[in-house]
């Protein structure tokens, strides 16, 4: 007897296999001196609909991510070898596709006449969300067996913004989710590039998964079932009303008022370029947070 294998994505026939994370994240042995990080990948059944059309989000994704400052070396090293290349080939548009407006160049001084190129501007973030979503419905059909049935709502732990209520509504978010992935054992063979964790189902029957990509960078992801109804936080529905809120969380406060501020995020990932000597400094901007990408 034959068993059919279900798409992780739809109800169609999983007649295709699908790496979860994109195989592109991955960098080859002849990028990465030698080691291989391909070994052992997540695999998933899919459609040939839901995996052959999506070969543009694995790039997309792959130039969102590697460049962020904070990557480990095996993120720069793949960010300056397989991903520039993918750059050049596409005369730099597939580099312009991972920010919704065109991205600011600023200069960052490393001391002794040395600088590094840092790309500044805002991200795709619906696009984004988009393929951390399939990664995660991948993720549930590899750890638990079954295609995932429900909602999902996604957080970009690495995304700087502007306006201080966003900013500290992030980091209660943030931390939140850090405090109930201690001690959650990760999950995935090549670690330094990728792994996961996931937290139990609380009492709603909602739960967590944190996707950590090149040792540094974290998006988490919260899944809510179909059969399952999300709680009522009155402190949220307070803040959506526009009402100045403080969130608590152990001894740390969170002040929230968007009666008062814009929420645009405006950090992006960026990418960096190779340091450079340079003849005079450049002024840094004011309101310019944490840079992301490196540049060319």
């Amino acid at each position: 007897m034959t068993i059919r294998r279900r798409c992780y994505m739809c109800e169609a026939e999983g007649s295709t296999s699908e790496h979860v994370p994109p195989r592109a994240l991955f960098p080859q042995a002849k990028d990465a001196a030698g080691q291989d990080h391909r070994a052992d990948l997540i695999t998933v059944p899919s459609c040939e609909l839901h995996n052959m059309g999506k070969s543009r989000d694995d790039e997309f994704l792959m130039v969102s991510l590697v460049g962020i400052i904070g990557n480990n070396s095996i993120g720069y090293r793949h960010k300056f070898t397989k991903v520039n290349r993918a750059i050049r080939r596409t005369s730099y548009k597939l580099l312009m596709e991972a920010f919704v407006s065109k991205p600011k160049l600023h200069a960052v001084d490393l001391g002794n006449n040395r600088f590094i190129d840092v790309l500044w501007g805002t991200p795709d973030q619906a696009r984004l969300a988009f393929c951390f979503e399939r990664i995660v419905r991948g993720l549930h059909y590899h750890h638990f067996g079954i295609p995932y049935a429900g909602q999902v709502k996604v957080l970009i732990g690495y995304l700087s913004y502007e306006a201080g209520s966003t900013r500290n509504l992030q980091r209660f978010m943030l931390d939140k989710a850090e405090m109930e992935l201690e001690c959650r054992p990760k999950f995935g063979r090549n670690q330094d590039v990728f792994y996961y964790q996931l937290t139990d189902p609380d009492e709603f029957g909602l739960y967590l998964f944190r996707l950590c990509f090149y040792g540094g960078v974290n998006v988490y992801v919260s899944l809510i079932p179909g059969s399952a109804e999300a709680p009522t936080h009155l402190g949220f529905e307070l803040m959506k009303r526009g009402i100045k809120t403080i969130f608590t969380l152990g001894d740390r406060t969170y002040d929230v008022d968007f009666g008062e501020e814009d929420s645009r995020c405006e950090a992006s990932p960026t990418m960096p370029a190779k340091p450079c000597n340079r003849t005079s400094n450049r002024d840094w901007p004011s309101h310019v947070s944490t840079p992301h990408h490196l540049a060319i």
